[in-house]
């Protein structure tokens, strides 16, 4: 199925969409790009804000996009590998079944599916700037993802029997 199709779908239900994903078959090339797509689709969010910022500081707008593409392109990945890998520890000292593969996939997936709501955070951060309006997107984002990632957790790690 097409990513965009997968991504309107895991709003419906996001247990089916990581069910079919795994149901692929452990592919780390497939979920490696699931992470750098939503790495990259963040870094892209970065720019209405950091042109707001550099306008208003009288910044440098490229070296403050150098220093974003470094942290989403190079260092998020890293990050979100061991907080993936740390996550499947804690589920199996809770008598989660799933494989660290399975961990990675539910994590990388949420983020790419959520990903729709960090561009309207992204466009609130630079052409509202701070306020009530941008927390609230913040926070209906990290709502979605983490429903996302929970919903992919139990079904990667808990639904194997």
């Amino acid at each position: 199925m097409p990513v965009t199709t997968d991504l309107v779908a895991t709003y419906r239900g996001p247990r089916r969409v990581v069910r079919r994903l795994l149901a692929m078959g452990p592919r780390e090339d497939r979920a490696l790009v699931i992470l750098i797509a939503a790495c990259v689709v963040v870094f892209v969010a970065q720019w209405p804000r950091l042109a707001r910022e550099a306008h208003f500081t009288g910044q440098e707008l490229n070296p403050m996009l150098g220093g974003a593409l470094l942290a989403w392109i190079f260092f998020a990945p890293l990050i979100l590998y061991a907080l993936a890998l740390i996550c499947h520890g804690i589920a199996r000292m809770f008598g989660g079944r799933g494989s660290a593969y399975d961990a990675r996939v539910a994590l990388f997936w949420a983020f790419l599916a959520a990903s729709p709501l960090i561009l309207l955070h992204g466009l609130v951060a630079g052409f509202v700037g701070p306020g009530p309006g941008l927390q609230a997107v913040g926070l209906l984002w990290l709502l979605v993802f983490l429903w996302f990632w929970m919903s992919g957790m139990i079904e990667a790690g808990w639904s194997k029997a």
